[in-house]
């Protein structure tokens, strides 16, 4: 059954939300994000490698599907999740991803071998 005029834009958001996922870069920004309150660009950079204009246009894409939130201070400018149900996205995604992988010896232990997703913190985000 097709969906209905009024359902259309709930579906239009939850298909740019994962637009905005839909890079392995930014999977990555946001599980750094996920690591801490806040993390500056410096530090962003520094973890993953991209030149600045990468990085920036990434970043860019996460605010514009309200992945993320920034804030400049001074000269500096920190980015976080926009909502901690991110981070919790983001571990279902990796959880159903070793499912899927879970017939793939290679890929499974490639997957098991990425950096940890601790929980992230609950401050007073909401």
């Amino acid at each position: 059954m097709p969906f209905t005029h009024a359902q259309r834009p709930l579906y239009e958001v939850k298909a740019n939300l994962f637009r905005g996922l839909a890079h392995p870069f930014r999977i990555r920004l946001l599980e750094l994000l996920a690591t801490a309150d806040e993390r500056s660009v410096a530090e962003l950079q520094h973890e993953t490698g991209l030149e600045a204009s990468h990085l920036s246009q990434h970043l860019s894409v996460l605010r514009r599907h309200r992945l993320v939130d920034s804030e400049r201070r001074a000269s500096h400018v920190y980015y976080r999740l926009a909502d901690p149900r991110v981070a919790d996205l983001l571990t279902a995604a990796r959880e159903l991803l070793l499912g899927i992988l879970a017939a793939d010896g290679e890929l499974l232990t490639d997957a098991r071998a990425l950096p940890a997703l601790p929980d992230p913190p609950r401050g007073s985000r909401a």
